[in-house]
């Protein structure tokens, strides 16, 4: 595990290494003449993020000092930090991206779509940090429902997880050890994003729709416990047996695959039959 000491050290080298491709002329300032070290001095970032030099240099030195929001978005601006870089800058010095870099993304790429349609029989969907299923292939779409006709609120799974009677029937005996499980993982996420008017705005309508939800979410539970197999009653071919695996799209903080995999050889060939 990343101590804080290795944090720090590695902004500190971050910040030293932006500093110095920069010229003065770059940023705005005089040039100055010949410089012993190429780049902007500490002292002029410093002025150009509107911070004192010694408060900077603790930074650059790696101390474990607070900084906020609005300190460091300066400093990504005097440095003239791209996102990418911004986003990196926020993670090592406070391990938490500021609120308006975390908005959920609502589409997936090409590459991605042929990832999940190259899966062929195994039901694959990409969900972001919401839980709304935002990329599918037609395995996923036969099996938990025509995405293609839903509306993003419709998509979210935890909407469909607790509202949705279809859901419900496919889990059948299975669906409150599913429901606790992706109510705990919501939670999880609401305690990244509460600043987010849309989780309280999703919290107070779930409420409202589902008894369940309103009488499990009091309990506060933040297990991130994995699914391992699940069983799913289809209406049209019958039981279907899967185990999964969920990873991180490595492009997208906020992106997450899923791939349903048969867990046997009747999944196998039901599945063939769903998808003739």
């Amino acid at each position: 595990m990343e101590t804080t000491h290795q944090r720090t050290s590695q902004l500190a080298e971050f910040l030293q290494t932006r500093r110095a491709r920069l010229t003065p002329e770059q940023a705005g300032l005089p040039g100055g003449g010949r410089r012993r070290t190429p780049g902007l001095r500490r002292a002029e970032v410093a002025l150009l993020a509107g911070v004192s030099v010694d408060w900077y240099t603790w930074l650059e030195q790696g101390r474990d000092i607070s900084v906020s929001t609005q300190v460091l978005e300066s400093i990504a601006r005097a440095l003239q930090l791209d996102e990418n870089e911004t986003k990196h800058l926020f993670l090592l010095a406070s391990r938490l991206l500021p609120f308006h870099y975390q908005q959920p993304e609502m589409a997936i790429s090409p590459l991605l779509q042929t990832f999940l349609d190259e899966q062929g029989e195994h039901p694959a969907f990409v969900a972001n940090s919401r839980w709304d299923i935002v990329g599918w292939n037609r395995a996923a779409r036969l099996v938990f429902g025509d995405y293609e006709q839903m509306t993003v609120r419709e998509r979210n799974s935890v909407w469909r997880m607790f509202v949705s009677p279809y859901t419900k029937e496919l889990l059948g005996e299975g669906w409150e050890k599913n429901a606790r499980l992706r109510l705990a993982q919501f939670r999880a996420g609401y305690g990244l994003n509460v600043e987010d008017p849309w989780w309280s705005g999703m919290i107070e309508d779930l409420n409202k729709e589902s008894e369940e939800f309103r009488a499990w979410w009091p309990q506060h539970d933040v297990l991130n416990v994995k699914e391992g197999r699940k069983k799913i009653y289809h209406p049209r071919v019958g039981l279907l047996e899967f185990s999964h695996i969920t990873f991180q799209v490595e492009d997208s903080y906020d992106l997450r695959a899923t791939v349903n995999l048969p867990y046997n050889d009747e999944t196998i060939q039901r599945m063939k039959q769903l998808l003739q």
